[in-house]
């Protein structure tokens, strides 16, 4: 009886390790100073930036849902690694935290070298664009873990606050205006009902058009990032929240203290093209519960910070911040 190999059990070391050498130089492109080492040691080294008083480091992790589904039925996975660093670095802001470094977890049922690279490439990508290092990661291929042809990612991202400013609660005060910056698309959540929307409902394809897009294209978008954005702004806000499931109504109030509400003017939010084509198929309150509607980062700001964060941003006002409860008004 021949000896069983370990690629006879569905796991390729080979394909392991050439993945490994292909993805060297977009983790590399990633680096900044304070990177300690390279890769393939047994964990990522980061030096603790200086210049903070009381440093507090900060961690958020999250992945990209159901999106992954799209990718992989269309065979396109050059974009998921951008949302999947997007999801983390984008709430880790919120607590006023500076994105340093990121790792993540891809797991699949079999290692496929070249969509592999293309991921990784993604998430590169959003550390650049989100300028923190990608210092480690774990590739896991588990066949009869996953089925033939699917894969999952998670990202986990680590930054670094003051102390003194991650109360953010006790600055929003009365009268403080609320500004929208725009999301790019669906961003990363809601998605197992766009799936059963557009193509078990509506029975849609890949290559229908909605606002002369191709859907798939629209519908695999990847989330934007807004570390550079609050970079510029963090000295002139009193919060942010970052909008993810749940909508501006059940994560907007996160940053409320309980004797403040905030009031939206519902008709002043640019909502997308394809939320209004959703809309024709789904409650209005079931959009608001689930998808970002056009806005992906709510900042609240004092008045007289207003101008700076608009004139520093692609950022509109939609509503102020009044007494009340804690919770989001609709007018």
């Amino acid at each position: 009886m021949a000896k069983l190999s370990y690629k006879d059990a569905g796991v390729d070391i080979d394909a392991g390790n050439a993945f490994v050498e292909n993805i060297k130089p977009f983790v590399k492109s990633t680096f900044d100073s304070n990177v300690i080492g390279g890769i393939g040691s047994f964990a990522g080294a980061y030096a603790l930036p200086t210049g903070y008083k009381e440093p507090v480091m900060l961690a958020a992790t999250d992945g990209v849902g159901t999106k992954l589904k799209l990718a992989i039925d269309a065979k396109k996975f050059d974009t998921v690694g951008i949302d999947l660093v997007a999801m983390c670095v984008n709430d880790l802001i919120c607590n006023f935290g500076t994105p340093s470094f990121f790792l993540d977890y891809y797991a699949t049922s079999e290692l496929k070298t070249e969509e592999a690279t293309e991921i990784v490439k993604g998430i590169a990508e959003g550390c650049r664009e989100s300028e923190c290092a990608l210092i480690g990661g774990e590739t896991a291929e588990m066949p009869g873990m996953y089925a033939k042809g699917d894969f999952d990612l998670a990202g986990f991202a680590v930054g670094i606050a003051e102390k003194s400013e991650m109360d953010r609660l006790s600055r929003v005060q009365e009268g403080d205006l609320l500004i929208a910056l725009p999301s790019s698309g669906i961003h990363s959540n809601g998605y197992s009902l766009v799936r059963k929307l557009f193509f078990e409902k509506l029975g849609m394809q890949f290559d229908d058009e909605i606002d002369g897009k191709k859907l798939i294209d629209l519908l695999l978008t990847p989330t934007r990032i807004y570390v550079k954005t609050f970079k510029k702004l963090k000295n002139h806000i009193n919060a942010l929240a970052h909008i993810t499931g749940g909508g501006i109504v059940e994560n907007l109030p996160r940053v409320l203290p309980d004797t403040m509400s905030a009031v939206i003017e519902k008709d002043k939010i640019r909502v997308l093209p394809v939320f209004d084509f959703m809309k024709a198929h789904v409650e209005e309150d079931e959009m608001f519960r689930t998808f970002n509607m056009g806005v992906g980062m709510v900042l609240v700001v004092s008045p007289e910070n207003a101008d700076f964060a608009l004139e520093n941003s692609d950022g509109y006002l939609i509503g102020k911040m009044e007494k009340g409860d804690g919770v989001v008004r609709m007018v």
